[in-house]
């Protein structure tokens, strides 16, 4: 299935909530303050944030009245291109030109990282990529032990340190061996424990401080792994994780009909930078690069016979 038939089946909470403002355009209302409110609520409910949605509509009045807009379907015209506007950013691809390319993954335990590694890694290793998988979460055994499952599932080595030990040290050992072993991309699974986040945001600090020290240059990709059911909890968290170690792109997964679009754009507006991989169901498959364009035409348009295939 498509991506564009993948998120038209599953992303059922979305397509009903932003169906509203499809509604809200076919009906060509005057444009005014009823109007704005109507489009308000609808984004706020779908998870658009205050700052995305007040950006949006502000510079969608500034057209209007440049434009002298009359009817409600010329704003919802122009907010799709908007929106996709909002989540079209350079360089969406995964920067992996380096040897060997060290990516540091982040986010809060439960989120998916270590899946979202065991796929990415899968993926490289059948486009002919040597992989490393490096277990620089060891405060849970249960971490380094999935790690393990998905390193064997995805042809990758990998490093793991003892349970508790300092996870700069392991992060030390991953890239020495990565180096030793001539592997092309190294992938670094860190904890995610935001209870005791000062903790966390400071080891995220020192293992961006030994990549840099031990590579001559930050990670290729600092990618943060978000839970796309959480809303706007998400924004806050790509906040914090961002300001800890700069991050280069997000993974948005569990995609699934919980989860409300609107929440896409938010973060990409928080942060500036681009939504790199979505996670649309369990398989390995199901992990697929963001296409900006296909998910906007998704979500707002009724599915063609021919979306499956």
């Amino acid at each position: 299935m498509s991506l564009l038939g993948k998120v038209r089946a599953i992303f059922g909470r979305s397509r009903e909530t932003l169906a509203a403002v499809q509604t809200l355009g076919r009906a060509r209302k005057p444009i005014d303050a009823a109007f704005w409110e109507e489009l308000e609520e609808i984004l706020l409910q779908a998870d658009f944030g205050v700052p995305t949605t007040e950006k949006i509509i502000g510079g969608l009045r500034t057209v209007a009245r440049q434009e002298a807009w009359r009817t409600s379907d010329q704003a919802i015209a122009r907010f799709r291109k908007d929106v996709q506007r909002f989540l079209t950013l350079p360089h969406p691809e995964l920067n992996l030109t380096r040897k060997p390319s060290v990516v540091l993954v982040v986010g809060v335990n439960g989120s998916g990282k270590t899946t979202t590694i065991g796929k990415l890694a899968a993926s490289l290793h059948a486009q002919g990529k040597r992989v490393l998988l490096v277990a620089a979460d060891t405060f849970r055994a249960a971490s380094a032990e999935q790690l393990a499952i998905w390193g064997e599932r995805s042809n990758a080595e990998v490093v793991r340190g003892r349970e508790g030990a300092d996870p700069s040290s392991v992060v030390f050992d991953g890239i020495a061996a990565g180096k030793a072993r001539g592997v092309d991309v190294i992938f670094i699974d860190t904890a995610g424990r935001l209870q005791t986040k000062s903790n966390l945001m400071e080891e995220l600090r020192k293992m961006r401080r030994v990549i840099e020290r031990e590579t001559g240059e930050p990670p290729a990709e600092t990618l943060l792994v978000l839970d796309g059911t959480t809303g706007q909890n998400a924004v806050s968290q790509a906040r914090l994780f961002n300001e800890a170690t700069a991050l280069t792109g997000v993974v948005m997964t569990k995609l699934d009909s919980t989860a409300k679009g609107g929440v896409l754009p938010a973060v990409v507006d928080a942060l500036e930078i681009p939504i790199k991989f979505v996670g649309l169901g369990e398989s390995i498959e199901a992990l697929r690069p963001f296409d900006p364009a296909e998910f906007i035409d998704a979500l707002f348009e009724d599915a063609p016979e021919s979306a499956t295939a």
